[in-house]
């Protein structure tokens, strides 16, 4: 790809970014519009800022990245972020809008008149909103590596001071417009080039073997293997080699490969012929890489496609970024429009990036061996059209792959640093509030520059994870059941949530690493889940004393429209 185009690219989309912020700014005069815009966020420009920070650097690049390496099995990411608004919309959303509340942590106290269960709540909005934003950075960080060489921790230092910037400048009134650009230019981003695309391939002959299995070389490709691996073969293979193999260096010779697995070290060079099968790679045992939730998907693929589901469907609710903002509806009513606003536009988006991911099995399958699959958006314009066409196009979707980070990132420091300012730090001021945006950012980044990553997809998917064992059971029981406690409440958010967190934290640390073990963890939410509602409801029965006693009020202002309760008062 060719940065001359790219980088100016990524700058204008900052520049941008920058400028639509000073707009919220300039109209934004009170606590309550650094917080929640006041509540006058209509259902239109809502669903597109709602949209906007939800496809993340997991929709932008991740997905084709999966469908690349996995083929088709990995369309549940797109059907379960999407239908993730189907459950909110039919639970959640109006009610927790009429709740009043700023946070997630605000709803709890509302709800169950319990400090305690407030500062949990808080605990996991913040661990769960700084495990988002890791992939938000190392995708950055990639994006740029790819576009410029420079080293992959840039791209995350950049999105950090812009977000940062903007969210501390002019609070959610700022991001909200910045959000309802970026979706619209995300969307452009990748449906203008995917055009282009598919007329190519049409014109390439429409070769149809986008997911056979293996994926092949369309033509001879020479591909440099950064990290060691292991490479492993279903039947022998011959390529050319100018590096080490299995303890022996090579300058050039062309090799046999028996079936089987071969050690191939860093820095080797494979040259593969036009029809050769592209291996499988595998980086389970190499240290000081992370292990992606492939493997348990090729040893349990059942059970990790449960575990997606249910991890995806229900982890949108408890996603701290989506959920304040229902607080900035005007009314429970718009709250519910705008989740069927964002249902259409998320959709619409969803369409585009798995033709990304089955174009780069054709037009990019060594991507599989190097380790950079997300990068496959990132690349294709260039390998299927070439020339200032694809330079040109390419530029567009870096731009719109960084729109992707920033608008994200945005959503997720606010939800962070709205519970920093609101549970942690001594006042509520804005000028705390700006203190806490630098907090709620600075911890991610410096984590991203020393953990080694996840694909980003399989990164967000455990966060979706600990979302829908922790505040899933709290929103869903804390709405619809009169019964919950506050020691059920904090039961099961520790219960759920916490065994998710440590199944997230043991699959990041490469722990451990292959086996039936290694895919319960890496797929918490099929029994997490459960875990945590069965939880709740166990340990709620058992302290039925201690049901709060305005409950019945509490569940008449979440259930009533606004309408209704002003006629009642009167």
């Amino acid at each position: 790809m060719n940065s001359s185009y790219a980088v100016p690219a990524v700058a204008l989309v900052v520049v941008a970014t920058v400028l639509v912020g000073a707009f919220g700014l300039r109209i934004s005069r009170t606590t309550s519009d650094f917080y929640v815009a006041s509540r006058t966020v209509g259902p239109r420009l809502n669903a597109a800022a709602i949209s906007g920070e939800y496809l993340s650097a997991a929709s932008f690049l991740g997905i084709a990245g999966l469908v690349l390496v996995q083929g088709p099995d990995m369309l549940w990411y797109p059907v379960g972020y999407t239908a993730g608004y189907l459950v909110l919309l039919l639970f959640v959303a109006a009610p927790l809008r009429r709740s009043g509340a700023y946070t997630l942590p605000d709803f709890a106290e509302a709800r169950l008149a319990s400090q305690a269960v407030r500062r949990l709540a808080g605990a996991f909005v913040v661990g769960v909103g700084w495990l988002y934003l890791l992939p938000q950075l190392q995708g950055a960080g990639l994006t740029l590596q790819v576009l410029t060489g420079a080293p992959d921790s840039l791209g995350g230092v950049i999105v950090a001071v812009v977000v940062v910037a903007t969210v501390a400048a002019g609070g959610m009134r700022s991001i909200t417009f910045v959000q309802a650009f970026q979706y619209w230019l995300k969307l452009t981003a990748l449906l203008v080039p995917a055009l282009f695309l598919i007329l190519a391939w049409q014109g390439d002959g429409a070769p149809s073997h986008a997911f056979e299995e293996p994926a092949t070389f369309r033509e001879q490709r020479v591909v440099r293997v950064d990290d060691s691996l292991d490479l492993k073969l279903d039947r022998p293979l011959t390529v050319t080699v100018d590096g080490t193999v299995d303890g022996r260096a090579h300058a050039g010779t062309a090799l046999r490969l028996r079936a089987g697995t071969h050690h191939i070290d860093a820095g080797t060079r494979l040259t593969f012929a036009e029809g050769d099968p592209v291996p499988e790679a595998d980086r389970r045992d190499i240290a000081g890489l992370s292990p992606s939730q492939a493997e348990s998907r090729g040893e349990r693929p059942l059970y990790a496609t449960y575990g997606l589901i249910l991890a995806t469907f229900l982890g949108t609710m408890g996603l701290p970024h989506v959920v304040v903002r229902f607080y900035t509806s005007p009314h429970g009513v718009a709250a519910r429009r705008t989740t069927v606003a964002v249902l259409g536009l998320i959709g619409a988006f969803y369409l585009l990036p798995p033709v990304y991911g089955a174009l780069g099995r054709l037009y990019a399958p060594e991507l599989t061996l190097t380790g950079d699959a997300d990068a496959a958006v990132l690349l294709l314009p260039d390998r299927v059209i070439g020339g200032l066409g694809g330079d040109l196009l390419g530029a567009l979707v870096a731009g719109g792959a960084f729109a992707a980070f920033l608008s994200t990132a945005s959503g997720l420091t606010m939800a962070v640093a709205g519970v920093l300012t609101q549970d942690v730090l001594p006042s509520r001021g804005v000028r705390h509030f700006r203190l806490g945006t630098v907090l709620a950012m600075a911890v991610p980044l410096a984590a991203s520059a020393l953990v080694g990553g996840l694909p980003v997809a399989d990164a967000v998917g455990l966060a979706f994870a600990v979302s829908a064992s922790s505040f899933c059971p709290l929103l869903v029981l804390g709405i619809w059941w009169r019964r919950l406690t506050p020691p059920g409440a904090a039961a099961g958010m520790l219960v759920g949530g916490g065994s998710a967190l440590v199944a997230v934290a043991a699959t990041m640390a490469g722990f451990p690493g292959s086996g039936a073990l290694h895919a319960v963890l890496a797929w918490p939410a099929l029994w997490s889940v459960p875990l945590g509602f069965l939880t709740m409801v166990l340990v709620s029965l058992a302290t039925a004393g201690r049901v709060p006693a305005g409950t019945a009020a509490i569940l008449a202002r979440f259930h009533l429209p606004e309408e209704l309760r002003t006629e009642v008062k009167a």
